[in-house]
């Protein structure tokens, strides 16, 4: 395997730090949506003002900068909601500057593979490793075109990284731009604007412990009754002493309802978040709070009862069960889904089939899942893969970053271990030595299938081929096969097979020497043929 590139180390992922979990706001009267209106009106004109604002400092922010903002939002509005205003700001921009740096790293990769194709002859073919050259002139010239265009592109994203100017829209980009395309989405105007309108909104509260029932902007009591703390200019709205506002309807946290109800009758920090879906034209409150750091599990302990080693797709997880010594145990299995659709439908699917590979893992008895470390970002240029579209859309629709974090989280509530390895070469070498020998009458061997007892194999430690190859001095059965599947200290492991008598072909039996020495032949050509001596039986007479 000459020529491969050096594979990173297995590792244990760390484990969650925060909880989520949402309800359905039910029973509002429309006077509390009038109210949830305002609010989320007024404090997202509020934000909206404050992100333009820090947009502007860029590198030149500092602490007295974000002092005095917070102080001219305290006045038209509570210290409480001008910090978790100013709070969500900071992490917008510090999203929209990772976004940013990610943004010059997909344009340095295309311009590096337009330069390497560019200086190739016309014509001249690739490797599996590199492209070759373009295959006519013309192309070669459009090829040029862009690369100026992609080198231009650069120049002015590195301008802006450099004095800190980033580009944010509120409520999206995709959003903004739906509305120049309303026919294709079937939206209306006064769709599009109330669903803009409401993603702009800003309805949330930070926790903070010590305070009654661990928040005091939006208060969520045991038995649910929800209450916002009004801002200064809504105040007269307030049903309730101290400008609050009591909704008519409660929720009940079904999902971790008790872990909440421990947490807020501690007075420990949850957050709020209220936010109105316009097409089910249903509110939700969504409750979240961060988990004190757990230790996680060595690599060892991961491995000690076997794996699950786990290969994604565009429609399914391929996964393979591997014990402590890297055998693969049983059946493949396979868990689809289906990417297409909305990404509330998309997210269903993927947490469905997650939901029923961990209930698979737990049945079998197993430590730890093995995954791949998949990251498509250099992938997903047009450059890197030319014409082949249909591919580039394809990994592109495969949402790794969100299938690792949701694995994770559920993963924890199931006591299983996420290990990450490389992903280089598994589905090649996969397919290389387990598709064929694990292929059946009865088992289906898939490349897919191959690959995920490849991720397993790595996960814990082993190479990916069946056997190690012996010393070049004992390539015969002197020192027997040495195996990887059987453990370090297993008896006999080393030694060699125990001798058989009797020709080493499966079409004779072992015993054929030792049952020919001592059976009489039917033939004078069998005497031959066997060497020996048999005496003829003799007349006897009176």
């Amino acid at each position: 395997m000459g020529g491969v590139r050096e594979l990173a180390a297995s590792f244990v992922v760390p484990g969650p730090s925060g909880v989520a979990v949402r309800d359905r706001l039910k029973h509002l009267t429309p006077l509390d949506e009038e109210v949830l209106r305002m609010v989320g009106a007024h404090q997202g004109a509020l934000a909206s003002r404050d992100l333009k604002t820090r947009c502007a400092q860029g590198l030149e922010h500092s602490a007295e900068s974000w002092a005095a903002r917070k102080r001219e939002l305290t006045v038209v509005s509570s210290s409480r909601i001008a910090g978790a205003i100013t709070k969500a700001t900071h992490d917008q921009w510090a999203l929209a500057r990772r976004c940013q740096a990610a943004h010059v790293r997909s344009l340095e990769a295309g311009i590096k593979t337009l330069r390497h194709r560019l200086s190739l002859p016309v014509g001249q073919k690739g490797t599996k490793r590199a492209a070759g050259g373009y295959r006519t002139r013309r192309e070669w010239f459009q090829k040029s075109r862009r690369l100026a265009a992609l080198e231009a592109r650069r120049a002015a994203v590195l301008a802006d990284w450099q004095t800190g100017r980033v580009r944010v829209v509120r409520a999206g980009k995709h959003l903004l731009t739906t509305r120049h395309h309303l026919a294709e989405t079937g939206l209306s105007e006064e769709q599009w604007r109330q669903r803009w309108e409401a993603e702009r909104w800003f309805l949330a509260a930070d926790g903070e412990s010590g305070k009654r029932y661990g928040n005091e902007t939006i208060r969520v009591t045991p038995d649910g009754q929800v209450s916002l703390k009004l801002p200064a200019p809504l105040a007269h709205l307030a049903n309730a002493p101290h400008g609050r506002y009591i909704l008519t309807g409660t929720v009940a946290f079904a999902h971790r309802g008790v872990e909440w109800a421990d947490r807020i009758e501690a007075n420990r920090a949850v957050a709020y978040r209220i936010h109105y879906d316009t097409g089910r034209g249903r509110w939700y409150l969504t409750a979240s709070w961060q988990r004190p750091t757990v230790q996680t599990v060595s690599l060892a302990v991961a491995r000690g009862g076997g794996v699950i080693g786990v290969d994604t797709n565009a429609d399914h997880f391929a996964a393979y069960r591997l014990d402590a010594h890297g055998n693969p145990v049983g059946e493949p299995h396979r868990f689809a889904y289906d990417l297409s659709g909305t990404a509330a439908h998309r997210d269903a699917q993927v947490r469905h089939a997650l939901t029923r590979l961990l209930h698979w893992a737990r049945r079998t008895g197993v430590t730890a899942i093995a995954v791949e470390d998949l990251d498509f970002e250099a992938e997903k240029t047009r450059e890197k893969h030319g014409r082949r579209k249909k591919f580039r859309q394809l990994i592109s629709g495969m949402p790794t970053g969100k299938l690792k974090a949701r694995l994770v989280s559920m993963a924890a509530e199931h006591g299983l271990a996420i290990i990450a390895v490389d992903p280089a070469y598994t589905s090649r070498w996969g397919g290389q030595h387990w598709q064929k020998p694990l292929t059946t009458p009865h088992r289906k061997m898939s490349r897919h299938d191959a690959a995920g007892i490849a991720i397993g194999r790595r996960a814990l430690g082993h190479p990916i081929p069946r056997r190690t190859t012996p010393p070049r001095a004992h390539r015969s059965d002197a020192h027997g096969h040495r195996t990887v599947q059987a453990a370090p200290g297993a008896p006999g492991r080393e030694g060699p097979r125990p001798r058989i008598p009797g020709p080493r072909t499966r079409s004779v039996p072992p015993d054929t020497a030792r049952t020919r020495a001592t059976r009489t032949p039917k033939t004078v050509r069998d005497v031959r043929s066997a060497r020996v001596w048999v005496q003829d039986s003799l007349l006897l007479t009176e």
